[in-house]
């Protein structure tokens, strides 16, 4: 069992290399994401309450409710820290010995591999369908439901809105560039269980994802990630995303090298937790409206 929700959320950073990455989106969705840091700051945001005791009420209710095993609230915070944690291990263990320090992109660049577009399809497509199950645990609905997912999509906003966004620039266009999702598309079409099975980040995750086999795990990946293609080309388009501006905005707020690309990604991929971050932001987000509306 991980750390209590609470205090997941009061050691959110308030700076560093994550934020400031998720800082540099903000162009793209002006004011969609504030960097929300402690449990009772989250309960007064979300409900505008003040008075302490009952702060302290809903804070006692929101605990409750994510420590009852039988709500998905657990599986989903699980899925957000793993996801990215098996993402970025291939690198992590080169720098682990500079944890804690801000390790700037050019510091980095001797221990970095960039990852074949391959892997990097095969990545992007086991966070989509991430997000995907840890929005059927957060809301107690099967973990196969695409069509609820998709549905509530259109109504993402705030840190959910920043992670999709996130992982449509940091895992799709800066190391796949423009045609990502058809990039994507090919690699999963392509791939045997057998590859999947190798796959860091799918090993990390692959006990919550519906389909029962591995085979039809990659069945339900390939799916899921078909269904939300038209939503993920439909927000580049809208805000005229490209790999260089996305990297041209990132370069303003974090120290990187726009002539070594490839390395980019790779760098994020260890240097950016933005899924956990914005995950514990969404989950403590649900916990506190589902805690206030029931007191």
């Amino acid at each position: 069992m991980s750390k209590p929700i609470f205090e997941l959320v009061d050691q959110l950073p308030t700076g560093g290399i994550t934020v400031m990455a998720l800082r540099s989106l903000d162009v793209i969705i002006p004011g969609q994401w504030k960097n929300i840091v402690g449990f009772d700051n989250t309960i007064r945001e979300v409900t505008g309450e003040t008075d302490p005791a009952l702060v302290q009420q809903i804070g006692e209710r929101a605990v409750t409710l994510f420590n009852d095993k039988s709500q998905g609230y657990q599986r989903a915070l699980w899925l957000y820290q793993t996801v990215d944690s098996a993402a970025g291990m291939l690198g992590a263990a080169a720098i682990a010995n500079r944890v804690g320090q801000d390790v700037g992109f050019l510091g980095m660049l001797q221990h970095l591999t960039p990852k074949p577009e391959k892997l990097q399809s095969i990545d992007l497509s086991v966070k989509l369908v991430t997000e995907l199950v840890a929005f059927c645990q957060i809301n107690g609905i099967p973990g196969d439901s695409i069509g609820d997912f998709l549905a509530s999509l259109g109504d993402y906003s705030g840190e959910s809105l920043m992670r999709m966004a996130a992982l449509v620039c940091f895992d799709g266009l800066v190391p796949l560039g423009a045609g990502f999702t058809e990039k994507a598309l090919n690699a999963i079409g392509g791939l045997t269980p057998n590859e999947l099975e190798k796959n860091q980040t799918f090993k990390g995750v692959k006990d919550l994802i519906p389909g029962g086999n591995t085979a039809g795990k990659l069945g339900f990946i390939n799916e899921s990630f078909q269904s939300t293609r038209g939503w993920m080309e439909g927000f580049v388009s809208a805000h005229s995303l490209t790999q260089a501006g996305v990297v041209n905005n990132l370069s303003k707020f974090v120290d990187i090298s726009k002539d070594k690309l490839d390395y980019v990604g790779a760098f994020l991929d260890i240097s950016v937790k933005y899924y956990e971050h914005t995950g514990v932001q969404t989950l403590a987000r649900r916990l506190v409206e589902r805690a206030y509306a029931e007191i």
